[in-house]
């Protein structure tokens, strides 16, 4: 029962000094002091109170200090890591920024880290261009022949515009657009096989870069394929649509046509029709004259005379007679 009391207290008093020097961060405040920084050992408990990592904020100090970054305070780091901010990429920025000279403030720094865009990446893109491929893009000259371009766009990040400015799809669809402008603009494709750089000054002359986060620095054309005659085909497919129409207007009029004709054969019936009820008046009219002594018997046999004399003629001046007076 004896030695459990000083096991106890050993493991109480190790637990205390866990939390003392969780709490107390002694290795670090020396660190610091080592290194030039000085921060008081009060303000790395206060850190600790306040859930912000002090070796973050001590070791983002500490190389600001030997880089020769003497406006970075404590608060405004600890003020950007609570916000949400990463604090090591905005300091690696800042550092590499003050070597390469590029004008990169701390508050522009932490506005571009809070926007979501890795400060530290644009930085090292403003030192090392990148090289963006563009998409086949497809373009028709005034002849109608199909080209496919790849371009190769040299960028850098534009500092200043990294907070609210386009990003990389802008700019490769303004490049494509400026290169299908350029190609439709060329009277035939060979002169556009012949010299590509005359789509790369037409493309840069737009001004492309403008509203973006990217200074585009030149343009290349990597690669041109000719594609289809696009001119061809479509005078093809109007030549088609041209001939389909011509088949159906001429088929509205061959159903006109056959339309009067049906017309014209039903009225010749009709007017057949009338004649042969006429006829059929005729005798009733010659009973009726009979019966009132209007015609006598003189009268019907020279009209029964004519009738044969007619019937005879029409026989004589048959199919015969009518294909003679035809030749």
């Amino acid at each position: 029962m004896e030695l459990y009391i000083p096991i106890a207290i050993l493991v109480g008093l190790v637990l205390l000094l866990a939390v003392f020097f969780y709490y107390v961060p002694l290795l670090l405040w020396v660190s610091a002091l080592v290194s030039g920084v000085h921060i008081s050992l009060i303000q790395l408990v206060l850190m600790r109170i306040r859930k912000v990592p002090p070796t973050v904020i001590v070791q983002a100090l500490i190389e600001a200090h030997k880089a020769g970054l003497k406006d970075i305070r404590r608060d405004e780091l600890e003020a950007h890591y609570l916000a949400g901010g990463h604090v090591q990429k905005v300091v690696h920025a800042l550092v590499s920024a003050n070597k390469a000279n590029i004008n990169l403030t701390f508050q522009m720094a932490t506005a571009i880290d809070l926007a979501g865009r890795d400060v530290f990446e644009a930085v090292q893109m403003s030192v090392n261009p990148r090289v963006i491929d563009t998409p086949p893009v497809t373009a028709v000259a005034k002849n109608g022949i199909q080209l496919i371009a790849k371009a190769r766009v040299t960028v850098r990040a534009n500092i200043r515009q990294l907070v609210g400015g386009a990003g990389e799809e802008t700019v490769l669809a303004r490049v494509g657009e400026g290169i299908v402008s350029s190609i439709g603009s060329s009277e035939s494709h060979e002169r556009v096989l012949e010299n590509p750089d005359s789509i790369s000054k037409v493309v840069l002359s737009k001004g492309l870069d403008s509203g973006t986060a990217f200074e585009i620095l030149s343009i290349d054309i990597a690669d041109i394929d000719v594609g289809k005659n696009i001119g061809a085909a479509l005078q093809m497919d109007q030549a088609n649509a041209d001939k389909n129409i011509a088949q159906a207007k001429a088929e509205e009029r061959r159903a006109m046509a056959v339309a009067l004709e049906q017309e014209m054969k039903a009225k010749a019936q009709e007017a057949r029709a009338r004649v042969i009820e006429a006829e059929a008046e005729v005798p009733k009219a010659m009973a009726e004259a009979f019966r009132n002594g209007n015609l006598g018997i003189m009268d019907y046999v020279r009209y029964k005379n004519v009738e044969a004399d007619t019937a005879m003629r029409q026989s004589i001046a048959g199919p015969q007679a009518q294909r003679k007076d035809s030749k």
